[in-house]
């Protein structure tokens, strides 16, 4: 603040301690009495109040009786406290609603930025026929008049800055429809080496996809509903611009994959958070990783396909989707080489036409390399990680797992089954249902008819097999393997997966 003081001094002779003069001649000295003042001033314009996004959070919950209470205490102890909080209970048959209602009520609790408040509402919606779909979008209801909403599945549990970092990310660009956090698959209280070794797997598995998106801009082509922030404002546009009554439909599979499409088709980027990190339940047993990976498969490639199945649009060329395609068509390239070898390294045994060439150690070589950077880029590395990549056995197989997982769900995408995914991975986790077994039998059954035929040929045909076989094989090896490389030699640019 200066005040304005007439006849003293001159532009070209200035007094002492004053600004040279301005066009009209007068010279400004600061007024002692206002610059005194100024402190008060300033405090006081720090003590007014500034704007806080509101945050719902919405759980849809079923049969989490076991996991609830984790969560909820998990989203207790965040560093900034959402505004609501509602369990939204449906089709459960175990005590959830009897564990959350312990929780039900307000809650205070001083944190860095001090004390901050919250209300946990429990919610039992009964028998909900469009199950997780249906819970999301009556949960959406309930805080649609809030900024943000934040989906939670009820058994994932976040580090205790999670939603402060999303709610900082979502906040600071207007063009962010939603925002993932960072997820890794909680890995203790594991019983059995099945489960050790499928969770080992997951972990990989997620990493390696979390970093791919770190590294793309942090675009996220799907925001997962284990533990996403969406800004309600993009919710709506989605449902004027889609027709729909609600965010989520229930037509698609992937109901997380189908909203992250149509947001960024209504101008919004969806991005993966830099910092906010949860930690998701896997799958422990082959039955359920089984069921959970057919449903998430169909589903992408019910969006991927084009045409109209159902009242799912297929959109093969969306953004969105690009990387889908890369990682389907990876997986082609896994199986034919995979099975390729194997047919090829047993007919050469069988005819003892086999030579070992030290340059077949290169492949399996890049492939620990690779697998060794993915368990480098996790922030929560352990041992059992480490020891997954290296030995390079248990990647392998997981790999296989996998290869089955992708198989079956595109010949149950092309057979038209009319197949609720949802209750068979229900059915799955409950340890029920055999279909996971469909891909071990198909494989045996490959290798058998395979065997039969080949004692069939005469020698010199089998002779001329391998002859055209194996270079075939090394050809698209040696492109996968330098790939691999290069993939393993990335600079990760500091992110942590």
């Amino acid at each position: 603040m200066n005040a304005y003081i007439e006849g003293q001094g001159t532009p070209q002779q200035p007094i002492a301690g004053a600004v040279p003069a301005a066009d009209d001649g007068y010279v400004r000295v600061p007024d002692p009495n206002l610059a005194a003042y100024a402190p008060n001033f300033l405090d006081a314009v720090e003590e007014l109040p500034t704007y806080r996004p509101t945050v719902g959070c919405v759980i849809p919950a079923y049969n989490e009786g076991e996991t609830i209470s984790g969560v909820l205490d998990s989203l207790l102890q965040q560093t900034r406290l959402p505004d609501t909080v509602h369990v939204i209970i449906n089709n459960t048959t175990d005590d959830s609603v009897e564990v959350a209602s312990h929780y039900a009520g307000p809650h205070t609790r001083m944190t860095p930025s001090g004390e901050q408040s919250t209300v946990i509402y429990v919610h039992d919606i009964g028998k909900n026929p469009d199950k997780k779909v249906g819970a999301l979008n009556y949960g959406y209801s309930l805080v649609e008049h809030m900024d943000f909403l934040l989906g939670v599945d009820g058994d994932t549990t976040p580090e205790p800055d999670a939603i402060q970092n999303l709610i900082d990310e979502a906040a600071s660009d207007d063009r962010i429809g939603g925002i993932s956090a960072i997820y890794s698959i909680d890995d203790s209280a594991l019983d059995g080496p099945m489960a050790k070794f499928l969770i080992a797997g997951q972990r990989a598995q997620f990493s390696a996809f979390n970093m791919q998106n770190l590294l793309k801009g942090r675009n996220m082509a799907v925001l997962g509903g284990q533990f996403s922030i969406f800004s309600t404002q993009a919710l709506r546009d989605v449902m004027r611009d889609s027709h729909q009554r609600t965010p989520w439909v229930k037509d698609s599979e992937v109901e997380d994959s189908l909203l992250s499409l149509q947001i960024k088709s209504a101008g919004y980027l969806t991005k993966i958070s830099a910092r906010a990190r949860a930690h998701v339940g896997g799958m422990n047993t082959l039955r359920s990783l089984d069921a959970q990976q057919v449903k998430w498969n169909f589903g992408a490639i019910d969006l991927m396909w084009p045409g109209q199945r159902g009242d799912t649009k297929g959109q093969p060329f969306h953004p969105n989707l690009r990387l889908r395609w890369f990682e389907h068509m990876s997986m082609v390239v896994n199986i034919v080489t995979r099975f390729m070898f194997a047919l090829l390294l047993a007919g050469s045994l069988s005819i003892s036409a086999f030579e070992f060439s030290p340059w077949w150690l290169i492949p399996p070589a890049s492939a620990i390399l690779l697998n060794f950077r993915v368990a480098r880029s996790m922030e929560f590395a352990n041992r059992r990680d480490y020891l997954f990549a290296m030995l390079l056995f248990p990647a392998e197989l997981y790999m296989w797992v996998r290869m089955g997982h992708f198989v079956r769900a595109w010949l149950k995408f092309f057979s038209k089954q009319q197949t609720d995914n949802w209750a068979a991975q229900a059915k799955a986790e409950r340890g029920k249902g055999t279909a996971w077994l469909y891909p071990f039998v198909a494989v045996a059954v490959i290798f058998v008819v395979a065997g039969v035929a080949w004692v069939q040929v005469p020698i010199a045909t089998q002779s001329d097999l391998l002859a055209v076989g194996w270079p075939i094989l090394g050809v698209i090896t040696v492109l996968q393997t330098a790939w691999m490389i290069i993939k393993g030699s990335k600079r990760y640019r500091g992110f942590k997966a």
